[in-house]
């Protein structure tokens, strides 16, 4: 238990480490694309390098949260909230390519960290099942995403560790009490109420 523990400690150290550099990659990035000097193609070239700055950062997050549940240290901040408007908020954060819908209930969980954790499965379920779009259906504390290709399926489950954003949010959820389970080509996400 000990190792790992320490693993996690170590986890949690180059999270934090990582985060000095890759907040000056952004920031720089970000006072480049704002300046007028900067034409074709090197304005698109940034706006690639700060699209990746955030992907980076959304990956040391999911990673340090991992590392803060396999310690035990991870003190989520719990509340209630509205599955339907979690849903929305991830519907938000993958811009066109989902769509939430249905009649929300109330939950208690990590606000925001369920929010990035549906984002993370819709991805996940878009980008290795080679989607366009994927659908979050809400009914009381259970959100449904969907579809799922069979080849999805192990790797949204965080089975098959292919997808680090799923595979956190698998923990993230279990973690404030809920569950996940696949029925047929959909993902139920079972929230704590």
């Amino acid at each position: 238990m000990a190792s790992e523990d320490g693993f996690a400690r170590f986890v949690s150290l180059a999270v934090h480490d990582l985060r000095t550099p890759l907040a000056t990659v952004s920031g720089f990035a970000h006072t480049l694309e704002r300046s007028e000097e900067i034409g074709e193609p090197a304005g698109r070239y940034l706006g690639m390098i700060q699209a990746a700055a955030e992907q980076m950062s959304e990956l040391l997050e999911s990673l340090g949260l991992v590392a803060r549940i396999e310690r035990g240290s991870y003190e989520p901040p719990i509340a209630e909230a509205d599955t339907l408007e979690l849903a929305r908020a991830a519907e938000e954060s993958l811009g066109g390519q989902a769509s939430a819908s249905g009649s929300g209930g109330a939950v208690r969980v990590d606000r925001e960290g369920v929010e990035r954790a549906l984002a993370a499965f819709a991805r996940c379920a878009l980008r290795h099942g080679a989607l366009e779009r994927v659908e979050l259906a809400v009914d009381g504390s259970v959100v449904t995403i969907g579809p799922v290709t069979p080849e999805t399926g192990p790797i949204i489950l965080g089975e098959d560790l292919k997808d680090l954003g799923a595979a956190a949010a698998r923990r993230l959820v279990e973690a404030l009490g809920g569950s996940l389970s696949l029925e047929g080509d959909r993902l139920l996400v079972r929230l704590p109420t």
